[in-house]
């Protein structure tokens, strides 16, 4: 117990004085709700909880591989080829400089008002430090490991499965460290734009009925998966760093 006051203490001390500052001002719940108000919200309805936060992490998840699959494909197609290099790099970029509300649209035409349009967005959200990371990974060889494949005369694809991306995975699981918190955020955008399911629905919906509870409940739930997320893949890249490094 000791050990989680002196770890947490700053979040406890923002949580009291946040639950003095509502008291001293009454504040109506409906203008600002008490944390007291919010946990309570959370643990007399936790079935609304449990049900968008599952629909949110679905989302999450597959797009995020999708975006670490797009991302490390167009890497291995800027590694492989100077020309494709030239096309795919700028394209990507571009690509990612736009913003994704202006492509929602575009989207559900293509797609639909659906889940499938949700886990597109998490894709374009979630590829480009992906595609970042793992071409410099690929580019970041051991000194004189390509010249020493080269004297022995193995294959373009030879030398990219055993050499360049297994050289590459550190930097893998940085990019999954980056984009895994921003998964979250990127489902969430999808789901309260796109009016469906999950906790950015939970909160578009809540906010629009005056629940403010709710709606401030549904934040704290996505903060709490997104660093649970981040901490989440922060071990797991120290855990393969120690291993490919």
């Amino acid at each position: 117990m000791a050990r989680f006051f002196v770890l947490n203490w700053g979040i406890l001390l923002i949580l009291v004085a946040w639950e003095g500052w509502v008291a001293a001002n009454d504040f109506n719940p409906i203008v600002m709700p008490s944390p007291q108000g919010v946990f309570m919200d959370m643990i007399s309805n936790p079935g609304i909880y449990v049900e968008n936060t599952s629909v949110t992490l679905f989302v999450a998840a597959v797009g995020l591989a999708g975006g670490l699959a797009v991302g490390t494909g167009l890497a291995i197609l800027t590694w492989s080829s100077p020309l494709l290099s030239g096309i795919v790099s700028p394209t990507a970029v571009l690509f990612s400089s736009v913003p994704v509300v202006s492509l929602i649209p575009i989207i559900a035409r293509i797609l639909g008002y659906n889940m499938a349009t949700e886990i597109a967005i998490v894709v374009i959200i979630t590829f480009f430090p992906s595609f970042v990371f793992t071409t410099a990974g690929l580019r970041d060889l051991p000194h004189g490991s390509q010249d020493l494949f080269s004297v022995l005369g193995a294959s373009r694809r030879a030398t990219l499965r055993r050499l360049a991306l297994p050289a590459a995975v550190p930097n893998m699981a940085i990019a999954l460290r980056l984009a895994a918190a921003h998964a979250i955020l990127a489902a969430m955008i999808a789901e309260f734009l796109m009016g469906t399911t999950g906790l950015g629905y939970l909160f578009a919906v809540t906010k629009q009925e005056f629940l403010t509870e709710r709606a401030f409940g549904t934040s704290v739930v996505a903060t709490a998966i997104s660093v649970a997320a981040f901490l989440a893949t922060s071990l797991l890249e120290r855990r393969i760093r120690a291993r490919f490094t």
